[in-house]
């Protein structure tokens, strides 16, 4: 297996530093932390350089806060010099793991994401009867970081980029307790074991694919099984015998246990493709996707507060038509032309005189109730919500 030698020169090159600083400055430019860094940016990298090439760098301290939709998460945001560093690491270092993943990983790589993980969900639907939907119970907490260093490892072999992984890996903060006993543990050991990386890093995410890569290339290459697909930690494998997705499911879990992993029971299970495959937000069949009704529930809440914001003032004709657009563009993937019409009548209903505007503008403030142009987009009317 190729290793990869000679890539810490790369890293911390002021021209890489410089591209890392700019890709963390996007869409986040009105922010205090970033302005800061911006008004000194040239003296902020030469001494962050200077602290990479001394090997004297050290991360700071995370800001933590809890998310509880879809479910109660710990969201870690690292200071922003800190993040600069993750993106100059991963420019350098991670197309190299890359090449390693399979084809059907679909997070956090170029030219993939949930709307290619879903069509891909909706191709394998078409071939198969059987499905087998697996998740990983608290998968970002679970990880072992003793684990992570050893299949970093086999890729990366330049002294100085492992240790600059290794100083990232390690100050990792705490994260939400999970059970991490296996069989054959000594609990003394176990107690010792270091486990979880943050969510909200970059590097995190990278971590996380890497992290399964020997996994997934079992699942193709062991089980033989070609209708597999992964997104961070929800996967799924088709066949047309359930019996031998059952057989998989048990391998699996002894798979995982290997790296310390364990499968939620309760969303792990096979069916019938024909009765729908629920997964990112969507379900699935094999000649129709529909998103899921939670999630529905939290976008229309989401936009009516967005329209009531922007009624009172406190948000910008063009953040509200912004965040209807980025909706609307996820929604209209699924077959969802029906819900998205109903919806966008809502809001307009919603918006009232509040966003009336002399004819002849492109994008409005509210609803008038005639349509004054006709484009791909199809707005029902003169409005912010087109």
């Amino acid at each position: 297996m190729k290793t990869y030698n000679q890539l810490y020169p790369q890293i911390i090159s002021f021209e890489n530093l410089l591209l890392a600083a700019r890709s963390c400055e996007r869409g986040k430019r009105l922010r205090h932390d970033v302005g800061e860094f911006r008004t000194s940016r040239e003296r902020e990298l030469l001494q962050l350089r200077r602290e990479l090439v001394e090997q004297s760098y050290r991360p700071g301290d995370y800001r933590e806060r809890f998310i509880h939709r879809p479910k109660r998460r710990l969201i870690s945001a690292a200071p922003y010099r800190d993040r600069v560093v993750h993106h100059a690491l991963c420019r350098v270092v991670m197309p190299l793991f890359e090449k390693r993943m399979i084809h059907d990983l679909y997070s956090n790589r170029d030219g993939m994401g949930t709307h290619a993980a879903i069509r891909r969900c909706r191709e394998l639907t078409k071939r198969y009867r059987y499905v087998l939907k697996c998740d990983i119970r608290k998968f970002y907490p679970s990880i072992d970081l003793e684990i992570l260093k050893q299949i970093v490892r086999r890729t990366v072999r330049c002294r100085d980029t492992l240790w600059l992984m290794d100083t990232l890996i390690d100050h990792s903060n705490p994260q939400e307790p999970v059970c991490n006993l296996f069989p054959g543990d000594d609990l003394a050991e176990a107690a010792e074991r270091r486990v979880g990386l943050p969510i909200g890093n970059l590097t995190s995410q990278w971590f996380g694919g890497i992290y399964l890569t020997p996994f997934d290339h079992w699942v193709k290459q062991e089980l033989h099984c070609h209708g597999y697909l992964r997104y961070v930690d929800d996967f799924l494998l088709f066949s047309d015998d359930k019996g031998e997705l059952r057989e998989w499911r048990a391998a699996i879990v002894e798979r995982l246990a290997q790296v310390r992993l364990r499968l939620h029971a309760g969303k792990s299970r096979t069916h019938r493709v024909a009765d729908g495959v629920t997964f990112l937000g969507q379900r699935v069949w094999p000649g129709k996707q529909r998103l899921c009704r939670p999630n529905v529930v939290a976008a229309r809440r989401r936009l009516r507060w967005n329209v009531r914001q922007y009624t009172a003032g406190t948000l910008t004709k063009e953040a509200l038509t912004a965040r209807w657009m980025s909706w609307r563009g996820h929604a209209l993937q699924a077959d969802t032309a029906g819900l998205v019409a109903n919806l966008r009548r809502e809001l307009a209903e919603q918006l009232g005189p509040v966003g009336r505007q002399p004819p002849g503008r492109a994008c409005c403030g509210a609803a008038r109730g005639t349509t004054t142009r006709t484009t791909s987009a199809a707005p029902i009317a003169t409005t912010t919500i087109r």
